[in-house]
């Protein structure tokens, strides 16, 4: 099926009339990368800027949604590019599975998880998708192939991270881990400034999940003031007679209207910041709480994007070194706080080791600081400002997240190993976003 509509990432900018195709099968969308002209694929739309957008052709993988085997005694399953992590979780979980690595949204595909090479909260401690990706098959212009670390290797780590610059992926084969329960058990440390948060993350590295809120808007003694999450897949002992795999149904909320514009402003963020670290601090310090909960809260609200009004958000999402991390944190944040564009969804995560094989692989090993700000001169302004501070850090931008980075900013983060990535790609393949960044 093929439609001309206007489609957008999840930021809701750039908007733009994109021949959007749909192939039913792995076979159409073979054929669909075969056909001379420039495409790009798309998931379910949750990159936020313009890196799934073609204007002359996005192809939708939505429609490739098959299971086609699991193996219970390894946990590896092979499945369609299109189906979404909220399917396999709803599939596996309840016989025991749970994906390796997730990002902060279920609704992503398959596909889409590895062109981004998403991390999570453990990436400290098992790395991104990518390190549980055992092989692909990937339609190309010249036909499908078949990548693994073995099989084509510089193609296979060119993908991995890839954007969609070096084809289609039509079906992956993944490793999900064994799991007890449904089940969190979470720990909440209060953090009462950068340095205090910082030092929760480095002394932690032990436990698999870690995550902190960061009040960007606060200063002196309490700048970088945090809430740092940490957690753990609860084994049948911690549950005190729950059911392991019964979780509650989380009934699911809806924006159904954008916000007014100018909604969130410097005071209503700094209000709810303030709150939000009041009532975090109050709360027991440990809690068993359900899956859902636990990685994906803004999941409960669909739509929560039309929170920032019609103009739509932009997010920054930066990496950086750990060497350079601290001080560059307390720069950024300084920035901000100054500029008064606070964010109310500021993360701060520990990444480990990256992987230098995956020419466009975002993570390294340090910190990653995301940030939404309502999409205002002044806030690209900032971000602009945001960027220099991690060029001069040795960091990079994230992909999946970015809508306007500059090609001077992204050669800084990536250009050692653009070289490798160029020898990959296909003119076939090309998005806005690779345009916009000399891809």
């Amino acid at each position: 099926m093929t439609v001309v509509r206007e489609i957008s990432g999840w930021g809701r900018w750039p908007r733009r009339i994109c021949t959007l195709e749909t192939p039913r099968d792995p076979a159409a969308a073979a054929a669909a990368a075969a056909r001379p002209g420039a495409m790009i694929a798309r998931g379910l739309g949750r990159a936020y800027g313009d890196a799934a957008l073609n204007p002359d052709r996005t192809v939708a993988a939505d429609r490739l949604n098959r299971f086609e085997s699991f193996d219970p005694d390894t946990g590896v399953l092979i499945a369609e590019a299109g189906v979404s992590l909220a399917e396999i979780i709803e599939t596996f979980l309840p016989r025991g599975f749970f994906p390796a690595v997730t990002p902060g949204t279920k609704f992503v595909t398959l596909g889409g998880a590895i062109a981004a090479d998403v991390h999570g909260k453990n990436h400290h401690a098992v790395g991104s998708f990518g390190d549980h990706v055992l092989w692909l098959d990937l339609a190309t212009a010249g036909g499908v192939r078949r990548c693994s670390p073995d099989a084509s290797p510089d193609l296979f780590n060119a993908t991995i991270g890839g954007m969609g610059l070096t084809g289609i992926v039509l079906r992956a084969a993944i490793g999900l881990m064994r799991v007890q329960s449904g089940w969190m058990r979470q720990r909440t440390v209060v953090a009462p400034d950068l340095s205090a948060a910082i030092a929760v993350f480095e002394g932690n590295l032990h436990v698999p999940y870690s995550v902190a809120w960061i009040d960007c808007l606060a200063t002196g003694t309490a700048r970088g003031r945090s809430l740092v999450y940490l957690g753990d897949h609860a084994g049948a002992d911690d549950l005190d007679g729950a059911a392991p795999f019964d979780i509650p149904h989380r009934a699911a909320r809806s924006m159904p209207v954008d916000a007014p514009s100018g909604a969130l402003n410097r005071w209503s963020v700094r209000a709810f910041n303030a709150a939000y670290f009041r009532a975090g601090a109050r709360k027991p310090a440990e809690a068993l709480v359900d899956w859902d909960q636990y990685f994906y809260p803004l999941d409960a609200i669909h739509g929560w994007n039309r929170i920032y009004g019609r103009r739509g958000f932009a997010q920054h999402q930066c990496a950086l070194p750990l060497a350079t991390s601290q001080d560059a944190l307390a720069q950024m944040l300084d920035a901000i706080a100054a500029s008064g564009l606070g964010s109310f969804l500021a993360v701060l995560k520990r990444f480990g080791p990256g992987a230098p094989q995956r020419p466009l692989s975002f993570p390294i090993e340090g910190y990653t600081l995301a940030l939404d700000l309502p999409l205002t001169g002044d806030a690209l302004t900032l971000m602009d400002r945001l960027d220099d501070i991690v060029v001069a850090a040795h960091g990079r931008i994230y992909l999946a997240k970015d809508a306007r980075m500059t090609q001077r900013t992204f050669e800084s983060g990536y250009g050692p190993r653009l070289g490798a990535f160029a020898a990959m790609t296909n003119p076939s393949f090309s998005s806005l976003q690779s345009k916009r960044l000399g891809l």
